[in-house]
């Protein structure tokens, strides 16, 4: 499949108008006109990620963060950002990225399915169209209200993690939360002005953990990686539908961190 093709499908789930107006989304590399056999998917286009879609053979790499985020004055291989190009530009490997435009496309409904939100509302709005908001994360009621200890257990179970830094009282009820994956400490404000019981979401330090304690809001850190990684099963079923003839493999969930 033509590549230009793909870009089409891609930008049918997350059109890039959605992305937030700093980031870098879209083709950041590589041919728009080659044809496409083989797609790779991660979430960051590391030197391991780049590696493997090098070793697949693939023809593109699909991510959620792009490589390439502030302005670059020259690619040369002793920059870590200028060696992945190189590598992917001499294997003639296409690279797009789909970040906040994902974000508030996918990966906010996503996420609260996941957790079985019910009636989930968007927690960042971004856009109202034709009476529909969009924008960043969502909040809605749990079916069956439960303690902050159960709801970091369930998070856990959900997102396939071994372990959520939590802030608040364990035995607290919950039964409103607010998730924003990715790094969500600009959205406590909006998750307390909705009233969630909770936010999950990832990148909360201390001061702001303790500080929405005392304002009320409980908080499960769940990380970064930890929530946002499933952009890449669900990329990989969205191509796998749309993309006949095209081979979809995808990095396993490997954490790029590790815990003593």
């Amino acid at each position: 499949m033509e590549g230009r093709k793909i870009i089409e499908i891609l930008e049918a789930q997350s059109p890039p108008s959605y992305a937030c107006d700093w980031d870098n989304v879209g083709l950041l590399a590589g041919n728009i006109d080659r044809e496409i056999h083989k797609i790779y998917i991660a979430l960051d286009a590391t030197d391991e990620a780049v590696e493997e879609a090098v070793n697949l053979g693939a023809d593109m790499i699909l991510t959620h963060h792009p490589l390439i985020f502030k302005g670059i004055r020259r690619v040369v291989a002793d920059d870590f950002i200028g060696r992945r190009l190189i590598r992917l530009i001499q294997n003639d490997i296409a690279y797009y990225a789909m970040h906040t435009n994902f974000d508030v496309k996918g990966m906010a409904e996503l996420s609260a399915a996941m957790l079985g939100l019910e009636s989930p509302r968007v927690l960042d709005v971004m856009e109202v169209s034709l009476d529909k908001e969009e924008g960043i994360g969502r909040i809605g009621r749990f079916k069956n209200p439960m303690e902050l200890k159960s709801c970091a257990d369930f998070v856990k179970t959900v997102f396939s993690l071994e372990q959520v830094k939590v802030f608040g009282d364990p035995k607290k009820e919950l039964c409103v939360a607010a998730i924003s994956p990715g790094s969500g400490k600009s959205e406590i404000g909006n998750a307390i002005a909705k009233g969630a019981d909770v936010l999950i979401t990832g990148d909360i330090d201390h001061h702001e953990g303790i500080d929405a304690v005392a304002r009320g809001l409980c908080i499960i850190d769940a990380g970064h990686y930890g929530l946002e990684h499933i952009f890449i099963r669900y990329m990989k079923e969205y191509l796998e539908k749309s993309c006949e003839g095209v081979e979809i493999a995808a990095q396993q969930i490997t954490f790029p961190f590790w815990v003593v």
